[in-house]
């Protein structure tokens, strides 16, 4: 590697939600930053000013920093830029190297029914190359607005060794014609501006998704009619559904957008595990799924990103996600969590350290830190739905009749302050019965929670306490009458 500082950017635009694909183009960014001790900056590419959302860059700059992502520069804001893509504008101008296109959207229009029934590919025809100033003047005086068009390079190859990708050449004819690079209102377009910034910040690689590859063919002209360095390119795969669909806000909504994932209680460090470990594994250790992003710089190359495209996988990253649950303290969670406890519970009924056994319960079939009022709620609320198949087949038999009455005789005989014991008495109880298994258990978690599964039955009977138990199983018996 060049002993020229590394440095590299990630820009979204703030015409929608943070995407998956941007955050995980953004830890490869980082890791490549850190292995080689080069800066990674932050743009903002904010020119759509119809598009544009201050609640969107908002949610961008809190997503960053949700998941830990930390810049060395920025953010900067392209809308603070425009006089700079003027200047570069008009010196390619002035050069020759681009040129002002009169062409109406009707007559585009027209051009494209042309080509679509001729059943060749939509371009611009580069009509305006060569005007002659007294056709530019004529366009002028019947009120037609220019934009402008950079020259792109007839019928070349334009070549560059990707990081990723190996040797990748794209044939400037198949590229749609001479781009815009400003629009009429003096804006500029993405695949000028983008050049501009990086040339002008000095980028040394751009590090993106494999969807830019003709944008980077585009791109490596303009590099060099400006005289800028032309960084070095890597195109990352782009993330598809199980369906070979590009995931993307428009087709797959909040799936595809990590504020989803922060709102539904997913933890930042199994965000940035799943998404690196989608396309990129470890070169001493390939087989090892779970790592913390620090502890991987250094070992980071970008030759190891697969060409191949990466599949969002829900169910492997709630794998990720109820590892690092279960990694974390009994209180961490509970803190983590709190926001999503008390919108649905009443926390004031128990002690924390009472609230603090429920989660230990619970936590290792966590997914995602929103489903954990849903398993705990039967300790706050007895409002069970006994009509269920499943729990009517458990609670409406004449052995789950005499267990609950039997336990209500006996009720004054529980340790409650044991969970060991009061599981101990429940068996006692069974035996007294002559039963076990489910036709002991299945009346009473029943009666008690609602349902014929859950957590610890003797940590449920001694969390509820004494009052609540008699309780719920004599609401339990009058389904049974």
């Amino acid at each position: 590697m060049s002993e020229k500082e590394i440095r590299v950017r990630i820009a979204p635009s703030p015409t929608g939600s943070l995407h998956l694909g941007t955050v995980r183009t953004s830890f490869y960014n980082c890791l490549f930053a850190k292995k080689h001790g080069g800066k990674f900056i932050l743009r903002i590419e904010d020119t759509d000013v119809q598009r544009n959302k201050d609640e969107y860059t908002k949610e961008i700059l809190d997503g960053f920093n949700w998941l830990g992502i930390k810049f060395d520069e920025g953010p900067y804001y392209q809308s603070a830029r425009l006089d700079l893509y003027r200047k570069f504008a008009q010196k390619l101008l002035d050069e020759g190297k681009a040129y002002y296109c009169f062409v109406t959207p009707e007559e585009l229009d027209e051009l494209r029914k042309i080509q679509r029934a001729a059943k060749v590919p939509e371009k611009y025809d580069n009509r305006h190359r060569n005007l002659t100033k007294d056709q530019k003047d004529k366009f002028i005086s019947e009120g037609r607005k220019a934009v402008t068009r950079f020259k792109l390079p007839d019928n070349t190859d334009i070549k560059w060794n990707d990081e990723i990708r190996g040797l990748v050449s794209v044939n400037t004819n198949d590229l749609g014609g001479d781009p815009v690079i400003m629009r009429a209102d003096g804006i500029p377009l993405y695949n000028f501006a983008v050049v501009v910034d990086d040339g002008d910040m000095k980028m040394t690689h751009v590090i993106r998704g494999d969807d830019h590859l003709h944008n980077t063919a585009k791109q490596i002209p303009i590099f060099e009619a400006l005289g800028f360095p032309v960084p070095i390119f890597a195109h990352a795969p782009l993330i598809f559904t199980h369906d070979r669909e590009k995931l993307s806000k428009r087709k797959h909504g909040d799936i595809a957008n990590i504020d989803k994932y922060q709102k539904e209680g997913y933890l930042p460090e199994a965000m940035a595990n799943y998404l690196v470990h989608m396309s990129w594994t470890q070169p001493d250790k390939p087989e090892e799924e779970i790592f913390k992003i620090d502890a991987v710089a250094l070992k980071f190359e970008l030759s190891r990103i697969s060409k191949s495209s990466a599949v969002y996988d829900l169910p492997k990253l709630n794998w990720f996600n109820n590892h690092y649950i279960k990694e974390k303290s009994l209180s961490e969670i509970y803190e983590l969590s709190k926001r999503f406890l008390e919108k649905d519970l009443n926390l004031s009924i128990y002690p924390k350290d009472q609230i603090l056994k429920m989660i230990d319960a619970v936590r290792t079939g966590l997914n995602k830190l929103d489903e954990l009022p849903g398993l705990i709620k039967f300790f706050f609320n007895d409002e069970f739905d006994f009509s269920r198949d499943e729990v009517a087949s458990s609670l409406r038999t004449e052995n789950g009749r005499r267990v609950l009455e039997k336990i209500l005789i006996q009720i004054n005989l529980f340790n409650f302050q044991n969970p060991g014991d009061c599981k101990n008495k429940v068996d006692g109880i069974g035996k007294e019965l002559a039963l076990k298994g489910k036709d002991l258990y299945w009346p009473l978690r029943v009666a008690l929670s609602g349902s014929n599964k859950g957590p610890d039955l003797g940590l449920i009977i001694s969390l509820l306490g004494a009052e609540k138990v008699k309780s719920r199983i004599e609401k339990a018996l009058k389904v049974l009458v």
